[in-house]
């Protein structure tokens, strides 16, 4: 029986760590972890491991955390690690001297059925758009970001309700079964390499700014309310009210009676249980928001002692 591959795992964030567990869990020999270096985070500022980090330390897996992937030292104990395979899942863009490195390559985990949704948030971009499935992908990665050639695909629907946060759970986890299923096939020497079409226009995912989440009254109220629900838990979309800024986290359209006359981005409120905003062609009912200073709370919770 052939030796396992020697694989390095590189990732940051709590969606990366059910593939490094389950990578961990199985035959495969996980020879190192590369992560972001701990960061101050929180009020007192506390130096902060990554989730996979502190997933890599509870399974005495040694971590390296480089500042910057093309540092020389760095490189030198990448090459002595003599790895076959990386897998990167939730990570930071690799230099070509890193992901050329393995005899097997370097492949990633991305969040989208691939050339669909390439970029920083795909997750995000996918349910703002109104989409009704996506899924997770591994590919090789060259040189253009999320170009390379597909491994493996699975798809994964997209309910009505779903915000960005439950559809990350999801995918977080069948994206984990994903990256082991991929793993064992080029341990096995039998998978695919299909080369990926370009991305169709309105279809790509890039990066999230404060800016990109203010919520434009004057589009539809179903597409403000899919934009919700894509920027749900965070980093929430948002708008004033009263002047202050105010998040959104789930809101519904509704045709509320009597009829009133109103502008996009007015409000309405009985100023006890409900409050509505008007889009473009309808009002849209806010179940819980976050006024700035406040926590976040049910509309009737905030109603009873915050006067509009």
């Amino acid at each position: 029986m052939s030796n396992p591959l020697r694989i390095i795992f590189m990732g940051t964030p709590e969606f990366a760590v059910p593939s490094l567990q389950l990578l961990l869990d199985s035959t495969c020999e996980v020879v190192a972890v590369i992560t972001a270096p701990d960061r101050p985070s929180g009020r007192g500022q506390k130096l902060t491991e990554s989730p996979v980090k502190q997933c890599a330390v509870a399974n005495g897996v040694p971590v390296l955390q480089p500042e910057k992937l093309k540092n020389p030292e760095f490189l030198a104990t990448l090459r002595a690690l003599n790895a076959d395979l990386q897998v990167v899942v939730a990570f930071r863009m690799l230099p070509e001297v890193v992901w050329a490195m393995p005899r097997r390559g370097t492949f990633n985990l991305h969040a989208s059925l691939l050339p669909d949704y390439r970029g920083a948030a795909p997750i995000n971009w996918a349910i703002m758009n109104g989409e009704t499935e996506t899924g997770v992908t591994t590919f090789f990665i060259e040189k253009e970001i999320d170009t390379g050639k597909i491994i493996f695909q699975e798809k994964q629907l997209i309910a009505p309700d779903d915000t960005a946060g439950s559809l990350y759970e999801r995918l977080m986890h069948q994206g984990a079964q994903l990256v082991l299923r991929t793993v064992q096939a080029i341990e096995a020497g039998s998978y695919p390499q299909i080369p990926q079409p370009a991305v169709r226009e309105g279809k790509e995912a890039p990066k999230i700014f404060r800016e990109t989440c203010e919520i434009n009254w004057n589009r539809p109220a179903a597409d403000i309310r899919n934009f919700v629900r894509g920027l749900s838990p965070y980093p929430a979309a948002w708008t004033t009210l009263n002047g202050q800024l105010c998040k959104l986290y789930t809101v519904s359209v509704v045709d509320p009676e009597p009829k009133k006359a109103a502008e996009p981005g007015d409000y309405w409120t009985d100023n006890k249980t409900f409050l509505y905003f008007r889009a473009a062609d309808s009002w849209l009912a806010v179940h819980d928001l976050q006024v700035e200073g406040k926590k976040r709370m049910k509309v009737d919770e905030l109603l009873r002692g915050f006067r509009l």
